[in-house]
């Protein structure tokens, strides 16, 4: 047999996501490049490692059996490289996190330079839902989670990284006011929701229940970027976190609507288990952000009090 340690990985990821379009996105590969590095992979074997049923892609059993031992293959070499920058007197490893998926607008910039500084240590970020989150949390995947709504049940250590601030928005077709809105007027806007779980929705719904204000659902969309395209579309109007509408607030395509009450508030924070064990990469990035959060905020962030100053 002559496969390829990128094979091994490329088959990997395969099964993993149960996608080749998504392994493609994942590895930076185009589609038919994944699916050629597949093919070779599985030349080399007489038993199918997948098969397609319809339009999905199932791991058969002999192929699940392969992809531990790919697995295993891969965390060894990972395992080498590092122990050879560990040997040179260098941070080594990995550092792993998921997060809610308008932390891709927070996260990169806590990490950019702590990995530049860090040569050794590889980054896995997941972004993706606050379900998967808290899940990976719960069955100690990670390093750390960042959310902006603590889950009930778990304990947790955290850090405070950014205030979240969650304003009223619509495009630029809406009439500008000088009045505020009123929480009756709110009530009869088409308002466009997170999906159910979403740590925007809760802090939404947990504002609408205080305030006894009853909302006339429009839409219901599983991305912020998707509920920022919808309203932008005339569609309807949204609470957003304003953390991820910067860009369209400077090109006039949404506009911050004035309203009582706003803005709602609550926190981004990286969370993880209490008890948990941290690695010394881990440690090292907390030791990291505690010197050097205010100089980040500062540097990456003082457009929101610029944006608070002229709203």
């Amino acid at each position: 047999m002559h496969y390829t340690l990128h094979q091994l990985q490329v088959f990997s990821k395969v099964v993993q996501l149960k996608s080749i379009t998504r392994a493609s996105e994942e590895l930076h590969m185009t589609q038919p490049a994944v699916s050629i590095q597949l093919k070779n992979f599985q030349e080399q074997f007489d038993i199918p490692l997948t098969e397609i049923v319809g339009r999905q892609l199932y791991v058969t059993d002999f192929g699940k059996e392969i992809y531990d031992m790919a697995e295993r293959i891969i965390e060894q070499v990972y395992a080498i490289n590092y122990k050879t920058l560990a040997y040179k007197g260098h941070l080594s490893g990995r550092l792993v996190l998921s997060i809610v998926s308008t932390g891709k607008y927070i996260m990169p910039y806590f990490l950019g330079e702590f990995m530049k500084k860090n040569e050794g240590v590889d980054l896995m970020m997941d972004v993706t839902n606050k379900a998967k989150v808290i899940s990976s949390l719960q069955n100690n995947e990670i390093d750390f989670a960042l959310i902006s709504v603590l889950p009930d049940g778990l304990k947790v250590n955290e850090v405070i990284l950014l205030e979240n601030e969650l304003y009223l928005v619509g495009n630029r077709s809406h009439k500008h006011s000088k009045k505020l809105i009123t929480k009756g007027e709110i009530s009869k806007m088409p308002l466009i929701y997170r999906e159910e779980g979403s740590g925007t929705r809760f802090v939404m719904e947990n504002y609408f229940k205080k305030q006894n204000i009853l909302i006339r659902k429009k839409m219901e969309l599983t991305s912020n970027e998707a509920v920022k395209q919808s309203v932008i579309a005339g569609l309807g109007y949204s609470i957003m976190p304003l953390i991820g509408i910067r860009n369209e607030l400077l090109s006039g395509e949404l506009k911050i609507i004035p309203s009582m009450g706003f803005p709602i508030k609550s926190k981004w924070r990286l969370i993880w288990l209490k008890g948990k064990k941290l690695s010394p990469i881990s440690e090292a990035f907390l030791e990291y952000l505690s010197k050097n959060r205010g100089q980040l905020l500062k540097r990456h962030f003082s457009w929101i009090e610029d944006v608070n100053a002229h709203k």
